[in-house]
């Protein structure tokens, strides 16, 4: 029995091809890559003998099983342990909002399903929304119906989505937008089937959603208000 996680790796952006190629051969075909830029000052930069580099920050979701795999070959081969070279790590993943999109982003990863989180008794949850370029709107507009507050957009480019019509029974577009929504657990099942009946893959926004847990949180004024008055 395998769990589901959130794996995001961030290197130097002209060695994106190679690790795109590296999880490719390893099973990982979906996955979201956005670009980022190194905060590392000079001092810390001249000590390394590093320059400071653009960097891409990829995202998909892999297995237990998988992830020893990958740990493994990203150390030995990707050579991911060196100082400068780049960072992976992986959160658990709580909930995928539908079986096909759950077949498209494991796709030939072996999974067994479990019925509860890693983390359990979470009181906030941290929705992933993948969505169509220019879909913001109304995929905002749908999770607000459900009592969401605000997101956090940032842009990507999808991996692997000539494979989504095998899988999804759509095809999908490369360009993409990573909408990032925390929410209550006790609302996160609402707001999801929201998205889902109204931006989902019947829909030109064709919505992927899944769910990570979060241990703490600061910012929600409703939260912080109720708990200022108990």
């Amino acid at each position: 029995m395998s769990r589901l996680y959130m794996m995001v790796t961030i290197t130097n952006r002209n060695m994106r091809h190679k690790f795109q190629e590296f999880f490719e051969t390893h099973g990982q075909q979906a996955a979201f890559a956005a670009l980022g830029r190194g905060t590392a000052n000079s001092e810390i930069l001249d000590y390394l003998g590093l320059e400071a580099s653009e960097k891409v920050i990829t995202f998909s979701i892999v297995t237990g099983q998988n992830w020893k795999q990958l740990r493994h070959g990203l150390i030995r081969k990707m050579q991911l342990d060196i100082p400068g070279t780049g960072i992976s790590f992986i959160i658990p993943v709580s909930s995928i909002g539908g079986k096909r999109v759950l077949e498209f982003l494991i796709q030939n990863q072996t999974f067994e399903k479990e019925e509860e989180s890693e983390l359990k008794g979470t009181e906030h949850e941290l929705l992933v929304v993948i969505i169509n370029q220019g879909s913001i709107d109304s995929v905002m507009s749908a999770a607000r119906s459900a009592n969401a507050g605000g997101g956090t957009v940032i842009h990507a480019r999808g991996i692997g989505m000539e494979t989504a019509e095998k899988f999804l029974g759509v095809s999908l577009a490369a360009e993409k937008e990573i909408i990032f929504i925390v929410a209550k657990s006790s609302e996160k099942n609402a707001i999801m089937k929201a998205i889902m009946d109204k931006s989902g893959l019947a829909s030109k926004d064709k919505a992927l959603v899944f769910s990570l847990p979060v241990t703490s949180v600061i910012g929600l004024r409703k939260d912080e208000e109720s708990e200022e008055d108990v």
